[in-house]
């Protein structure tokens, strides 16, 4: 008797497949008691990353703005507070009233030096960390902290940076960063191909 071999599985099947899983996986701890008051992480920050191949970025959109609906509409124990960092550095840049200088500094400096400069003053890691906390700010037993856009803010502004400028003043509440690449418990990778960066404290949702 002959045994068929087994049907390979291909790499998008795979891909879809473990956002499938880390979606549903999330939705469980959004009406997780552990999860919501931070225990069973030892005496860890309560920081989390969501994962997800940069080709789903259409999808995890979706995702995400569907558990916002539907935390607002009371499906679960947890009260989203989403920020999207992208749209965060947008009314960053035009409370300093430089916005719409930016095309005229870009053009004139180069896109190398405007995110640098962008990166070290206007939109600086301590900025972003600031603006997060005005938008999401007092926290009550429940909440939840859902930052987006990571990819949309690359090169200004990296993961591990936010952060280690997030930790005095968000040690009471989980923190979902949506991160489109890969994080090992050590190392972030944004895209799955940049030099990665180092960083610990944080716990990949899988």
């Amino acid at each position: 008797m002959t045994v068929a071999a087994p049907v390979p599985i291909s790499r998008a099947s795979k891909v879809h497949s473990d956002f499938e899983h880390r979606c549903a996986h999330l939705r469980e701890l959004l009406d997780d008691e552990n999860f919501l008051h931070n225990r069973s992480i030892g005496n860890e920050i309560g920081f989390h990353t969501f994962c997800y191949d940069p080709a789903l970025e259409l999808e995890a959109r979706a995702f995400f703005e569907d558990l916002v609906l539907q935390s607002a509409e009371g499906r679960f124990r947890a009260r989203i507070k989403a920020v999207n960092l992208y749209d965060l550095m947008l009314e960053s840049l035009e409370e300093r009233r430089i916005l719409r200088a930016i095309p005229r500094i870009e053009s004139k400096r180069g896109s190398a030096w405007l995110a640098d400069d962008l990166s070290t003053k206007s939109f600086s890691p301590d900025v972003a960390a600031e603006g997060i906390l005005a938008r999401t700010a007092p926290f009550e037993a429940g909440d939840v902290v859902l930052v987006t856009g990571v990819g949309e803010v690359y090169p200004v502004l990296r993961a591990h940076d936010l952060l280690n400028n997030m930790l005095a003043d968000f040690g009471e509440v989980p923190v979902v960063l949506a991160f489109p690449g890969k994080f090992d418990g050590q190392r972030f990778r944004l895209f799955g191909r940049l030099t990665p960066d180092n960083y610990y404290r944080a716990f990949d949702i899988s």
